[in-house]
This record gives structure tokens, C-alpha cells and sequence, in this order.
């Protein structure tokens, strides 16, 4: 899988961007076929940094009442990829 198909978007929320200054962690939506040494890998070659550990996690999808019945929003998953000391990724 190309780096560049692996992570689809930083995740900028509060919680994330508290990781980002005080732990070098950065969160990602990956995607779902995407294993850790996948995005272990795209992170070091679009960033130039290296990375120390990822964690991932998949976000079910959930059940949505609307006029004409239900849906179901699609599941998402995400990774939080640890950077080496003194290491940034510049977001914004």
C-alpha cells in the first residue's frame, strides 16, 4: 500500500493537539486495511521523522435515525503514532 494512500487526514481535536505538545503523539485517520507497520512506514516517508510506536484503533460505525428510516455511518479507523524526542510534525 502507497504511502500517500495509507493516511488520509491529521485528526485536530483538542485531546489530540494536547498529545501533540506535551507526549510528540500525533493522530491520524488511516485507512481501514492499513496494519501499524503500514502506517509506521507512510509516516516516516511523507514527514522525514521517525516514529517510536503507533497505536490504532477502529471507531464502529452507528446508527443513524433519519426521515425515511435508518443508516449507518461508515467506520473509521485511527492511528496514534509516537514520534522520537525533539521530533515535530508540523499541521498547520
Amino acid at each position: 500500500m502507497e504511502s500517500i494512500h495509507v493516511i488520509r487526514r491529521p485528526l485536530l481535536t483538542e485531546k489530540s493537539t494536547f498529545g501533540m505538545n506535551e507526549r510528540a503523539q500525533y493522530s491520524f485517520e488511516v485507512d481501514r486495511r492499513a496494519t501499524k507497520t503500514d502506517v509506521k512506514r507512510a509516516v516516516e516517508e511523507l514527514y522525514k521523522v521517525h516514529v517510536v510506536s503507533v497505536n490504532t484503533l477502529v471507531r464502529k460505525g452507528r446508527v443513524k435515525r433519519i426521515k425515511s428510516g435508518y443508516t449507518t455511518t461508515a467506520e473509521t479507523k485511527r492511528a496514534i503514532v509516537r514520534l522520537r524526542d525533539g521530533e515535530v510534525i508540523e499541521l498547520l
